[in-house]
């Protein structure tokens, strides 16, 4: 490789982490400028923080890595680094604590990203780990877009009026496909050990041995669980796994949440506005438990997350795992509906141009998938960083959803991306498809 090369590679990271950086910021921008002062500073939900702590923690973790481990700047405000750390202080606490108000927490944000795009001007992109290949810019990008995507949930949380808008989805004619597609078995390269910007549960890359299954081309619609609704599935015990009823009951749970029966149609309440399920579109904010129910109920299962995997990435002619189901080019708005360009997901069988080679759609963006595994690491996984971002979720209390949504930016999205919660979780943008092994009969 020539200087020339390498001055070429330096400077098309230096504008993919300011490229990155920028469509974060802005995006916290629109989030946190859409509302009055008081819905900065309430808490939504226990679920949630306020709004104005995700803002300024999305700043202090930038000065943090970027200016203090990358930089060696002394600390701006060493004073609120407890404030700010999600470990120390659980969300529902968080409304009590000292924090900045608004126009403090919009400054101080401000200050440490100039800091952080001087220090971007120059640097080397080598020389340890961290500053590989500009690593820890593209995980601050990264950082700041899950909290932007942990902001508009607060916003569909939020009682009031609606303070965001977007275009729809382009609409989309019926999908006329098979309902499922068949997945061949036998190995696959699963997680990645080349992707720059790749977190650490995404690594190594590992061989997995994968059975022949069938998967579901699009994603569960709302008609199709719908379905299910009125057959019933809430009221029958023998389609739910024994926690998934007890939280069923003990809540009062008939519905996916914000889904609400009215003069013999249901609605739902999306950003503020209460409209007509459109039952064309994935089912969204479902939790593990229903999605695992309405899977029994329809003879199927939940995809393991190897399964999903091998369905979003691996090429049977190529005989390797691409970056995404459409190829190893970044997302463009023809594959996916993804970073809050809308604010719903598209049509079940949109988005032709990023299926995968079987035929299978919208393996990435408009809903997250839950799979049917729990979070564990990766043969030879090695936390980096720090080990609060993975690591210590590791276990059977948390599932594994895959393939972002609407809300998720493409800096935290690619066909090794793997997310988590607890299997009751509901007010995410969560939905699911199924799967059943090629043995098995229809």
């Amino acid at each position: 490789m020539t200087e020339t090369d390498v001055d070429i590679d330096i400077a098309a990271l230096r504008e993919r982490a300011l490229r990155s950086l920028t469509t974060a910021r802005d995006r916290t921008t629109l989030l946190t400028s859409c509302v009055e002062g008081p819905d900065l500073t309430a808490q939504h939900s226990p679920l949630m923080s306020p709004l104005v702590w995700d803002l300024a923690h999305i700043g202090n973790q930038e000065e943090l890595w970027l200016l203090r481990n990358v930089g060696g700047r002394e600390a701006m405000r060493p004073e609120i680094d407890s404030l700010y750390d999600a470990f120390e202080h659980p969300r529902s606490e968080r409304p009590s604590l000292p924090l900045l108000p608004p126009a403090e927490a919009r400054q101080y944000a401000a200050e440490v990203r100039g800091r952080a795009l001087d220090l971007l001007d120059g640097a080397a992109f080598s020389g340890t780990r961290l500053t590989e290949a500009g690593f820890a810019f593209g995980m601050i990008a990264q950082h700041e877009q899950q909290h932007d995507e942990t902001m508009l949930i607060t916003h569909q949380l939020r009682k009031g009026p609606q303070a965001l808008t977007a275009p729809d989805p382009e609409p989309a004619p019926p999908f006329t496909g098979p309902a499922e597609v068949l997945v061949p078995g036998g190995p696959f390269t699963m997680g990645t050990s080349t992707e720059p910007w790749a977190l650490d549960n995404e690594r190594p890359a590992h061989r997995r041995e994968v059975a022949s299954y069938w998967i579901d081309t699009t994603p569960v619609t709302n008609g199709r669980y719908l379905a299910f609704i009125e057959d019933g599935g809430y009221e029958q015990e023998r389609w739910w796994a024994p926690e998934g009823w007890a939280h069923i009951r003990q809540h009062a749970i008939s519905a996916p949440q914000f889904w609400h029966r009215e003069g013999g149609q249901w609605l739902r309440r999306r950003f503020g506005i209460t409209e007509v399920v459109p039952p064309e579109e994935p089912v969204l904010h479902v939790s593990w438990y229903e999605a695992d129910a309405y899977a029994r109920w329809a003879g199927r299962r939940l995809p393991t997350e190897a399964e999903w995997e091998k369905a979003a990435r691996h090429h049977p002619g190529e005989n390797r795992s691409r970056r995404y189901p459409w190829g190893d080019a970044d997302p463009a708005p023809a594959h996916a509906n993804l970073g809050q360009r809308h604010l719903r997901p598209a049509p079940a069988g949109s988005y032709p141009q990023g299926e995968s080679p079987l035929g299978v759609r919208q393996l990435i963006g408009d809903v997250w998938e839950w799979t049917a595994s729990d979070f564990e690491p990766y043969p030879g996984f090695a936390a980096f960083p720090y080990k609060e971002y993975s690591e210590v979720f590791f276990g059977p209390e948390y599932k594994v959803l895959r393939g972002g949504s609407f809300a998720v930016d493409q800096v935290a999205c690619r066909g090794t991306f793997r997310n988590w919660d607890y299997p009751i979780r509901r007010q995410i943008f969560s939905g699911f498809r199924t799967a059943r092994s090629a043995a098995e009969t229809v």
